[in-house]
């Protein structure tokens, strides 16, 4: 592709060089690139893109997207100068890999919990439907059944665009995507073409990077400012900043809601550990969820098929056959009657939900049982909300281990005092610490008996615990199994 056909979306300050030199490839990663690439400079949070300009252009970049110009430049190179390279990499990677987004139904989900479990979902359901589908989610990607492991929740917009590309490829009609904070703040997703957004909720989280509330709200509402006309927006009318969300989009709204009118309304009838019996849009349906959260999640969904053109008694009868995503309030019985509860709640309100979600099953059945929680907090990631997930897993346990969840570059005990610290006296009572996370779930399912409630929060479906910036296999799932086996 010619370098003047890929500037097509983007207006450069200046070039210098040569503006039809051909491209064969864009790259943010000086070390991905290849003879003929474009190396985009962007500033990261970390580090500062246009320190490797040299670099790239040794491994054979030919034309350089960047923001200041360097002080002495290559004359066999062309350097496109912009105000922002943040904002026009995701253009440029959008025309150079034939606007892909283009092609498909594209519908993006973003909030601070619920994201992995509405696109996951959806993707299941249309692929029932009978459409080749793509997913790009926190857990893996997938092109079709084509399993694409990922690092990050939203890949950067070289990736981004090369993924979509490859599912348009294959065939794919709709694809659907999680949209975090940090890719929208970063415009990974900038130059993309959406069909439809869907918000979850807001609450406290990842203020590490965005500092303010403030700043993680708006965020999250930049991506609704940015659908066109043409798109539809799904928004939670319970959540307190769902219609602030969709105030100023251009995209057809809609509501659901659990609490009060809306397009798409649903309440629980039943709930047992393996499902509910819910009034959904007027019609009964068992589905196999629990939680009033899932509620919400599962109302998202519906709206999002319906607007999508499917048909409700359609839609209905594939929810009814879909199951809960991996690490997401996943049931595991022991012969002696506990059951354990592998979640990925990571946050204060995740953890409300899910133990809320437990009470509801055990008040409906009217057992007398305890509910032991075993939970910690990642290193290196916002403090602040430590010693609000202690005391959120304690107002509603009867017993609680505090243990490693991700340390990361933190020490583990650290991490676990900031989280005794939202505690007091009494709630220390009941309160355990062991750093060992695997010993810390051994210890709950010593403490439980039969009919008890055993929820293992915080990693849900990673394989992993990062200690020291190295990976090592732990999975909470394996690990409760293989207890419940051998007790």
């Amino acid at each position: 592709m010619k370098l003047s056909e890929l500037l097509k979306g983007i207006k450069p300050l200046a070039i210098h060089g040569n503006g039809d030199v051909e491209v064969s490839g864009v790259n943010i990663d000086s070390r991905r690139i290849e003879e003929g690439h474009m190396f985009i400079a962007v500033k990261g949070t970390q580090v500062d893109g246009h320190i490797f300009i040299d670099k790239a252009i040794a491994l054979g970049a030919k034309s350089v997207l960047c923001e200041t110009l360097p002080e002495k430049m290559n004359d066999d190179v062309t350097y496109v100068q912009v105000s922002s390279t943040e904002d026009d990499a995701g253009k440029v990677a959008t025309v150079f890999y034939g606007e892909p987004s283009k092609k498909l139904k594209l519908v993006g989900v973003t909030g601070t919990n619920g994201k992995t479990t509405i696109a996951t979902l959806l993707y299941n359901m249309f692929r029932k439907f009978g459409y080749k589908c793509g997913l790009l989610s926190t857990v893996c990607n997938y092109i079709e059944s084509l399993a694409i492991p990922t690092d990050h929740t939203t890949p950067d917009p070289i990736e981004l665009n090369r993924l979509l590309a490859s599912m348009v490829e294959a065939g794919c009609q709709y694809v659907f995507m999680e949209c975090s904070s940090h890719a929208i703040a970063q415009k990974r997703i900038g130059g993309l073409n959406f069909a439809g957004g869907i918000f979850t909720n807001l609450t406290r989280d990842h203020l590490d990077y965005h500092k303010t509330f403030e700043n993680y709200r708006d965020a999250k509402k930049a991506f609704f400012d940015g659908l066109s006309r043409n798109a539809f927006v799904i928004t939670n009318a319970d959540d307190k900043n769902g219609m602030f969300m969709v105030q100023n989009t251009k995209a057809v709204v809609k509501t659901y809601s659990r609490q009060s009118l809306a397009d798409f309304q649903a309440k629980v009838l039943e709930c047992h550990f393996d499902g509910m019996l819910l009034d959904l849009c007027g019609k009964e349906i068992n589905v196999q969820f629990i939680g009033k959260f899932n509620v919400s999640n599962l109302l998202a969904v519906y709206g999002v098929a319906i607007m999508l053109g499917r048909q409700p008694d359609d839609v209905l009868l594939v929810l009814s056959t879909l199951k809960s995503v991996s690490g997401r309030l996943e049931p595991i019985h022991s012969a002696n009657g506990v059951t354990g509860l592998v979640d990925y709640a990571h946050t204060p309100d995740a953890l409300e939900n899910v133990l809320n979600a437990i009470h509801e099953v055990l008040g409906s059945s009217h057992q007398k049982c305890q509910v032991i929680t075993v939970c910690g907090a990642g290193g290196n990631r916002d403090q602040g909300k430590r010693p609000l997930m202690a005391q959120e897993a304690v107002r509603q346990s009867d017993k609680v281990i505090i243990t490693s969840d991700n340390p990361r570059n933190e020490n583990p005990q650290d991490i676990i005092n900031d989280m005794l610290a939202g505690l007091n006296a009494e709630q220390l009572k009941k309160t355990l610490t062991i750093v060992d996370r695997k010993e810390a779930i051994r210890t709950a399912c010593m403490l439980a008996n039969p009919g008890d409630v055993i929820l293992v929060a915080g990693k849900g479906h990673e394989k992993y615990q990062e200690i020291n910036g190295v990976k090592h296999h732990f999975d909470d799932k394996e690990i409760l199994v293989e207890i419940f086996k051998n007790s």
